[in-house]
């Protein structure tokens, strides 16, 4: 039995609240716990964003595209990765940068991280280009994935970073700290899905069709857990955090979600829409590369590139719309 219109979307605008309030409180919980975890090991905030901060902020996407390609929506689950990536750029970065001018330093941790992030991306492109996704192809990008990672830990204290500063959240031994921290990425897990689900009904309310939620509002949703995230990271101070949690979100979506996803079941060729191949794909290299650009230019994202990422990321969703509608 099908809920009154009015029930309905009661219901969708109680997920979107429910779902915004545990992506605040998990968000602030991950940041707090990281940036203390960072400070008892001497890791450098940029790895603890790429690395842990990112896996907890990719949990969305992930379960997003798996039950997706599991029901036979492989356009759903590449559009979301896309999307998604386009989003942690345009929507969360250029965020951020009208509150805080997000400075960096130019390091050697910093270039290959985004090298490796347009490498990813670059390779996305060629087996989309290619057609079909294996079982063998996810393997080895995930095991690509591990290794980086590994090399991460392992040359952190080499580079020039230094370790972040403890910046007043104190916890009574490190087991409750990772007690937070796991509460944290739960909670931005379970409030992503309350908010992707009541973001789909209310989408189906208004008549929108499946393939433009997949890379606009469901990537909007899963992005939120690296907005949250990212803007409590940045009010603490923490701006190689919210960097480092930006590249690694976007990598992880690529070779961890991806990869974990064609494991589970491969993605044929032909079993997506053609514009994913033809114009998504292009736009994500091409806004990681103006990303890359900025930061290695200018050192900097000042609150004007802000303002225009943020009317980048409108006007490429308003394109998306017209184009699908039309």
């Amino acid at each position: 039995m099908e809920l009154p219109f009015y029930d309905t979307s009661i219901l969708a605008l109680a997920a979107l609240l429910i779902g915004v309030i545990m992506l605040v409180k998990g968000g602030g919980w991950a940041v707090d716990s990281g940036v203390f975890i960072a400070s008892r090991f001497g890791i450098s905030p940029m790895v603890v964003g790429f690395t842990i901060i990112a896996f907890g902020t990719s949990l969305p996407e992930m379960i997003v595209s798996v039950f997706a390609n599991l029901q036979g929506s492989s356009g759903i689950a590449l559009g979301n990765v896309l999307g998604s990536n386009i989003a942690n750029i345009l929507l969360v970065l250029g965020s951020v940068a009208i509150f805080v001018t997000i400075k960096v330093k130019i390091s050697k941790m910093l270039i290959r991280d985004l090298i490796f992030m347009m490498a990813a991306t670059i390779l996305l492109a060629a087996l989309l280009i290619y057609g079909d996704i294996s079982r063998f192809t996810g393997g080895v990008m995930v095991a690509i994935l591990a290794a980086y990672i590994l090399f991460q830990y392992k040359t952190a204290d080499k580079d020039d970073f230094k370790a972040t500063e403890n910046d007043g959240t104190v916890f009574k031994n490190d087991y409750l700290a990772y007690i937070t921290l796991f509460m944290g990425l739960i909670c931005i897990a379970i409030g992503a899905e309350f908010l992707v689900k009541g973001a789909k009904v209310s989408a189906s309310l208004i008549g929108v069709p499946e393939a433009v939620i997949a890379l606009s509002i469901i990537a909007f949703g899963t992005s939120l857990p690296e907005l949250s995230t990212s803007i409590i990271a940045a009010r603490k101070g923490q701006v190689g955090m919210v960097i480092g949690n930006i590249i690694g979100s976007n990598v992880f979506n690529i070779l961890m979600i991806i990869g974990v996803t064609v494991l589970i079941k491969p993605i044929a060729a032909g079993s997506f829409s053609p514009q994913i191949i033809n114009f998504d794909i292009w736009v994500t290299l091409l806004v990681g590369l103006f990303f890359m650009l900025i930061l290695f230019i200018f050192g900097r994202i000042s609150r004007v590139v802000g303002i225009l990422f943020l009317l980048s990321y409108i006007a490429y969703n308003i394109y998306i719309y017209i184009i699908n509608l039309g």
